[in-house]
């Protein structure tokens, strides 16, 4: 599998997150009643059995409608009133916005809050009816603008797309390289702080997704590659490696040094550290989605640094 570096730009949407962050604080407030997992809860309902038929011209199949936004948890779950009566949470597909407490998780609750809060909404589904917590898994659409899109757009979510549910890949992929390219939301490099002396010098220059044989009994050979392109040493601790998912985070040890011109390898799997490489120490699964899958590297203050998707 080939594999493309994505650098993080250096322009500066700084005004429109000061705006967005200062509209969160409102919503929240108005909120107060919202569950706090994150979304990871299951609904009452139980989960249903995967969708089989194909999608439409239009990205997947509509649901009959009728539905309305009662609460929206955050930049990628909301809960919905169906035409039924029945409260359902819905798990937006393709997308994946920060987890409370991380850069910019507030600026994209409030702006998923303005696209679709209290407002009767399409659901549209792709191929799979439900997620593992039982959740709905829809995009959701709102006068015929695509929420999770927009927030791709605006560079409040990044692409998260597993299969079998692609039909709106190719989409979500152009939206978030137009954000990329504007320095928007999690793309401006100073969008949650000032960046540390020797930001600008790290680049990961490697990612390794698919391991021989079983990933989960094969760790190591899963890895990501960060090196240090610049004169000076950085220092790393604080900064965290991240996939595109919402529950994979590595964090460097305290007092880990990147000497000028080195790499060093983070291997999924288990093992002593060295100045060369790290390890994440995954239980049970594996990091990386073989089916493609970017690395992030965040400073201490959550902003995204460098990218690579593989």
């Amino acid at each position: 599998m080939s594999a493309r570096v994505d650098r993080s730009p250096r322009r500066s949407s700084a005004t429109r997150l000061v705006l967005r962050t200062a509209l969160a604080a409102a919503v929240l407030a108005a909120c107060a009643e919202t569950d706090t997992d994150g979304g990871a809860s299951a609904p009452s309902s139980a989960p249903g059995s995967p969708v089989t038929s194909g999608s439409s011209s239009s990205g997947g199949e509509p649901d009959r409608g009728g539905d309305r936004v009662s609460t929206v948890v955050d930049g990628d779950t909301v809960d919905v009133v169906r035409s039924t009566g029945v409260v359902e949470r819905v798990r937006l597909v393709g997308i994946n916005a920060p987890e409370r407490g991380e850069c910019v998780s507030e600026a994209a609750t409030a702006a998923m809050a303005e696209l679709v809060g209290g407002r009767s909404v399409r659901l549209v589904r792709d191929r799979t009816d439900r997620d593992e917590y039982g959740r709905l898994l829809r995009y959701v659409e709102v006068d015929g603008v695509d929420a999770g899109l927009e927030l791709v757009r605006t560079g409040l979510a990044v692409v998260r797309v597993s299969e079998p549910d692609v039909a709106r890949e190719g989409l979500l992929r152009a939206a978030e390289a137009e954000a990329k390219g504007a320095g928007r939301g999690l793309w401006d490099p100073t969008a949650c702080g000032p960046a540390p002396n020797g930001a600008a010098d790290l680049r990961i220059v490697g990612l390794h997704l698919d391991a021989p044989g079983d990933d989960s009994l094969n760790l190591d050979n899963e890895w990501v590659d960060l090196r240090n392109e610049g004169s000076q040493p950085v220092d790393l601790t604080g900064w965290r490696l991240r996939d595109e998912s919402a529950s994979h985070r590595f964090s460097f040890p305290t007092g880990f040094v990147l000497a000028p011109g080195a790499d060093v390898r983070i291997r999924s799997g288990c093992g002593p550290p060295t100045a060369t490489e790290l390890h994440w120490c995954a239980q049970g699964s594996a990091i990386w989605n073989n089916d493609g899958d970017t690395a992030f590297l965040l400073d201490p203050s959550g902003n995204v640094v460098t990218s690579f998707a593989a």
